[in-house]
């Protein structure tokens, strides 16, 4: 008798986490996985015999991440973000000179620290003054080691910087002067999608 109710008991189990399963994939609009889940493709081992000399049921349920990768064909991979510059004319040389001296030093001590795993300058011709000629790009790993402005790593991003160039308040100083001479258009973050 009490195999009898262990075994509705994990019946009854296995049927809620498939449910459960079921709804989660449901709620991404995965329906491959709806039915993977519902088909019986996940199921959850049981110590000792079910009923008369069944088996125990095997132990094969892959991570909800690495069955959405295999279903979706592609991963993620680095995140760069990138700042769009634009130097006012006549001051190019001078802009550059802080991105040699300054902005390059701070990304090659964070590239060292782990923190980027690249950085680059760009220069345009716009088609029109509204738009950027200076592009700056940082690449990340992926998005959890992304510093961004509120991002895991800001703290430690940082504190590279005030390292590599001075506190805070200096850099704030710094800053002003720069915007004498250059408009920052915007950033933008975009991450890679990698085909499996």
């Amino acid at each position: 008798m009490s195999s009898l109710i262990s075994r509705s008991t994990v019946l009854v189990g296995v049927a809620i986490a498939s449910l459960l399963a079921a709804t989660r994939a449901r709620a991404q609009g995965d329906e491959h996985a709806v039915v993977a889940v519902v088909s019986g493709a996940t199921s959850v081992p049981v110590v000792g015999p079910t009923s008369l000399g069944a088996p125990p049921l095997a132990a094969s349920s892959p991570s909800p991440s690495a069955r959405a990768q295999h279903l979706r064909g592609y991963t993620y991979g680095p995140v760069t973000e990138v700042d769009y510059i634009h130097v006012e004319y006549g001051h190019f040389n001078e802009y550059m000179a802080w991105v040699t001296s300054t902005w390059m030093p701070t990304m090659e001590a964070a590239r060292k620290a782990g923190l980027i795993i690249d950085y680059k300058v760009f220069q345009s011709s716009p088609k029109s003054p509204d738009q950027p000629n200076v592009y700056l790009e940082i690449t990340y790993k992926n998005m959890a080691a992304y510093a961004g402005d509120i991002g895991d790593h800001a703290d430690e991003f940082e504190a590279v910087t005030e390292k590599v160039i001075c506190n805070s308040a200096c850099q704030d100083q710094a800053r002003v002067h720069r915007n004498e001479i250059r408009r920052v258009l915007g950033t933008e973050v975009t991450r890679e999608i990698i085909s499996r």
